[in-house]
């Protein structure tokens, strides 16, 4: 009785999101289009709830807890973790309401997959097991899959899905088969059991360096690294701009937990084989992304290589393989989903009914249209190109310093010189918006409660980057 209560507290934030997911569904059933704001409603109620949840949790229990029969984990880690993702989707739904109005497409569907993605990514960062990592994983997945196919008399998201279907299922595979082969030269598919087994066996045994190589290549596809990057662009082009925000944000922060279960604290053994391929993934994904992002017209197909690039600098705070590195990409991944959220949440500000505002032109003089919204985009813009006083800046900044402190400055360098290379076309937006007269002057017109919160979110990327300690010291403490 006691195992069995103890397991249901730590988990009661997954069980409600869960529940109220069902009753979403059910309710929207019997809901005619005029009364679909009850489904939004009832959406964000949910991921209110379950932000309280969370936020109770963590501060009545500090110490990790092992429940579920070693499958499922709560820790520091996964309270703060969990707290971002559900925030940044909340911000998410509040963007999408107008977007899906003027397309005919507000439906309850989007909702629904929309809180089951969440529940996915919130069981991938508690994952203590092989099996409900790829659970929660795959929650996640068949979710999106549908999300990006959302839009159904749209040719390009169609595309977009199979595309977006095939190399995921060819990723999963991949992981799966990694996963396997660990577990049949470790015995066991619990992650801690598994890196107690590769500490005793040592790093050269073939069969588990094949294991984890099979098992970074899905990661690597999971996360979007080159060259495992080929769906990014299409995808985030051809979904609705709403579920492209979806894509580019949280599940970001998802696929860092997964990363961070799977080698960090699973395969620690083999962390001299596991760091060398990441450094290959990072170089590459910094410099595929930030050298193509120049060539991009699309506003959509060039912030998806600049995830790539961004990617990229993750990669390298984890490769760092110390609790300064672990912290410095956890900063960067929650600072990168905000910034994201709010560039397409830009995006979806400048769209109207007939109108995608998916193109550099659709900037052009933006700040004759709304001085305001132009500055919060600059904001944006400065942030990704890690220009202070934003906190990208900061972010780029403590990811440098923990490569360095591994004494490789030459992977710094390189990461500074993509960086410059990167300015140039995050710098682009910000003079078109300034500096060109606009080919649109159609007033924006948007929902009171989107104003706020893509204000809200602009002013949290400077706010940030004036006081960077906060956030820091947070992502420091959960690994100390």
């Amino acid at each position: 009785m006691t195992l069995e209560l103890l397991n249901y507290a730590v988990a009661w934030p997954e069980i409600f999101l869960l529940t109220m997911a069902c009753v979403v569904l059910v309710a929207d059933v019997y809901l005619d289009d005029e009364n679909r704001n009850a489904t939004y409603l009832l959406s964000q109620l949910t991921l209110l709830v379950t932000l309280v949840l969370i936020a109770v949790k963590a501060t009545s229990a500090s110490e990790t807890v092992i429940a579920f029969n070693g499958t499922f984990v709560s820790d520091a880690l996964g309270d703060v973790l969990k707290f971002f993702i559900v925030l940044i989707i909340a911000i998410v739904f509040v963007y999408s309401r107008d977007y899906l109005k003027d397309r005919n497409i507000f439906k309850g569907e989007f909702y629904v997959l929309g809180l089951f993605g969440v529940l996915g990514m919130m069981v991938m960062v508690s994952a203590n097991h092989f099996l409900s990592l790829y659970l929660g994983l795959e929650l996640l997945s068949l979710s999106l899959y549908a999300m990006v196919a959302f839009d159904r008399d749209n040719p390009n998201a169609s595309e977009a899905a199979m595309k977006y279907f095939v190399l995921g299922a060819i990723a999963s595979g991949m992981l799966l088969y990694g996963m396997s082969m660990i577990y049949g030269m470790t015995g066991s598919l619990n992650i801690a059991e598994v890196a107690t087994a590769i500490n005793q066996m040592g790093d050269t045994n073939i069969v588990l360096i094949f294991g984890l190589v099979f098992m970074v290549i899905g990661l690597a596809f999971k996360l979007g690294a080159v060259p495992f990057h080929m769906w990014i662009p299409d995808v985030y082009h051809g979904a609705p701009t709403t579920v492209t925000s979806y894509i580019a944000s949280a599940p970001k922060i998802a696929g860092f937990a997964m990363v961070m279960r799977l080698l960090a604290e699973g395969m620690g053994g083999l962390q001299a084989d596991w760091q060398g391929m990441l450094v290959i993934l990072a170089v590459l994904s910094m410099a595929i992304g930030n050298v193509i992002a120049i060539a991009q017209t699309n506003l959509k197909r060039m912030l998806a290589y600049s995830t790539i690039s961004h990617v990229g600098f993750i990669l390298l705070g984890i490769l760092a393989a110390n609790n300064d590195g672990y912290s410095a990409a956890m900063f960067y991944t929650l600072t990168y989903a905000l910034m994201s959220v709010g560039g397409f949440g830009m995006i979806i500000l400048l769209a109207r009914a007939g109108l995608e505002a998916e193109n550099l032109d659709d900037f052009k003089g933006l700040n004759q249209r709304s001085p305001w919204y132009a500055f919060m985009m600059l904001i944006l813009m400065f942030s990704m190109a890690g220009v202070p006083p934003t906190v990208g800046f900061w972010a780029k900044l403590a990811v440098l310093k923990a490569v360095i402190d591994i004494d490789m400055l030459w992977l710094a360098l390189v990461a500074v010189f993509f960086s410059i290379i990167g300015v140039y076309y995050y710098l682009r937006v910000v003079k078109l918006m300034y500096f060109d007269d606009p080919v649109d002057e159609t007033p924006i017109e948007k929902s009171r409660d989107m104003q706020i919160a893509l204000s809200a979110n602009g002013l949290a990327i400077l706010v940030l980057g004036l006081y960077p300690a906060a956030l820091m010291s947070l992502c420091v403490s959960v690994f100390s």
